[in-house]
């Protein structure tokens, strides 16, 4: 009986010019330059940003996806026009943390045609409320499916903004509370004093609100302070059990 020995075959390293061949799992290189309308992924990370590429388009084929580490990344490529959708890729990053707010105002600010939409892997309110005061027109966080983001973003380049339904709940009980629990039915919440009121009825200590959120230990407490006013409330502990 004959016998064939297999010989494994030999894996040769790719050379760096067929690496820089490689472009986005969804579109080839000449295929960018002729779209009309494309969606824009930017994420440091390589791998995480061709796999969600390669999902969104696996559920949606008709849709036009590029991917760039950076905006500066992106700009190289000299594209001819401008995407209709951004997706700004922030992971584990808070949103209140220095500088996020900054460059989703920035990215907005440059591509006002386009639909900018933050990913990130928080749901908190707080998150949400600052990411859409910065200027996205969306929120999607890493706890939704895909077909939920595709969704969001089909919401937002038809000009709509996309919350969250958790997150819509969640604004939804605290606002019930303060009208249930407060003889100032008539007073309502600033945005910034709803993302305290979330924190407070969390039990989260003012410097912690104040690092989360971004600001000044003092002006957290001036927040409590309208808080408590408004709910009728004389002390943090009143204005949790009021929110609960």
């Amino acid at each position: 009986m004959n016998t064939h020995t297999m010989t494994p075959e030999r894996i040769l390293p790719l050379q760096k010019s067929e690496i820089e061949s490689i472009t986005s799992l969804t579109v080839g290189a000449n295929a960018e330059e002729e779209m009309d309308e494309y969606v824009l992924i930017i994420d440091p990370r390589a791998l995480d940003r061709e796999c969600l590429s390669r999902s969104l388009s696996t559920y949606n084929p008709a849709m036009n996806i590029v991917t760039a580490g950076s905006i500066d990344e992106w700009r190289k490529r000299h594209m001819h026009d401008d995407p209709s959708a951004i997706l700004l890729v922030f992971g584990s990053k808070k949103l209140t943390e220095a500088g996020s707010c900054e460059k989703i105002a920035s990215v907005a600010e440059a591509f006002r045609q386009s639909s900018v939409i933050v990913i990130a892997d928080s749901d908190d309110l707080g998150d949400i409320l600052k990411a859409v005061e910065c200027g996205a027109r969306g929120y999607i966080p890493t706890s939704v499916n895909i077909s939920v983001a595709a969704e969001a973003i089909a919401l937002a380049r038809a000009g709509g903004v996309f919350i969250p339904a958790s997150s819509i709940l969640a604004m939804k009980e605290v606002l019930t509370s303060v009208v249930t629990g407060s003889s100032y039915s008539n007073d309502t919440f600033t945005p910034r004093e709803i993302e305290v009121a979330e924190a407070l009825r969390r039990g989260k200590a003012n410097k912690i609100i104040a690092y989360e959120m971004n600001l000044c230990e003092s002006t957290v407490k001036v927040h409590i302070r309208n808080i408590m006013k408004k709910l009728n409330a004389t002390n943090r502990t009143e204005v949790a059990f009021k929110l609960k």
